[in-house]
């Protein structure tokens, strides 16, 4: 049944994913996304990691698709239509896309993953500890790169919120 359940979430994330980036309406490519984290969370909590199911939730899936939305709605384009991709760019971007997926892969296969007897703990303390933590088996380098990723999407929020607001002062002065 888990199997079921996963590839369900698997198939749900790919086609949200895939949808996301060739819709060409703002708002429906943001649901799109919304789907892709819920779909992450899922697994997460499938793998028993309720703590990063519920940050996923509550920081991507809540957070950053409100910002997204809001940031929309503020210059008043919500249904904008985004520009069709030259096709130069569709394989540029098909290229890079396939680079990336075998750099993934070969690093995942040529890595030799141990299967250790030790269990981390999952109380909320023991990951507050970790997270915390920069020495061996700690994640504060990862816990400091996902906040400058959240600071990207800031970022790119607010440079969404304004080119369309530049774009639609130009085209009120023409």
């Amino acid at each position: 049944m888990e199997r079921i359940i996963f590839y369900a979430l698997a198939l749900i994330m790919i086609a949200s994913a895939l949808a996301s980036v060739m819709s060409r309406r703002m708002l429906r490519s943001v649901i799109y996304l919304l789907f892709v984290l819920c779909g992450v969370a899922g697994v997460y909590f499938m793998m028993d990691y309720n703590f990063l199911g519920a940050i996923q939730l509550t920081i991507y899936a809540g957070g950053i698709i409100v910002l997204i939305i809001f940031s929309v709605l503020l210059v008043h384009h919500i249904e904008m239509r985004m520009e069709i991709a030259k096709t130069s760019k569709l394989l540029f971007t098909g290229l890079a896309c396939a680079l990336g997926m075998a750099v993934f892969l070969s690093v995942i296969y040529s890595y030799e993953f141990e299967v250790t007897g030790q269990s981390s703990g999952t109380e909320v303390i023991d990951i507050g500890e970790k997270l915390l933590d920069y020495g061996e088996g700690g994640f504060i380098l990862p816990f400091e790169v996902i906040s400058v990723l959240l600071l990207a999407a800031m970022v790119g929020a607010i440079v969404i919120a304004k080119g369309t607001a530049l774009a639609e002062n130009k085209n009120e002065n023409t």
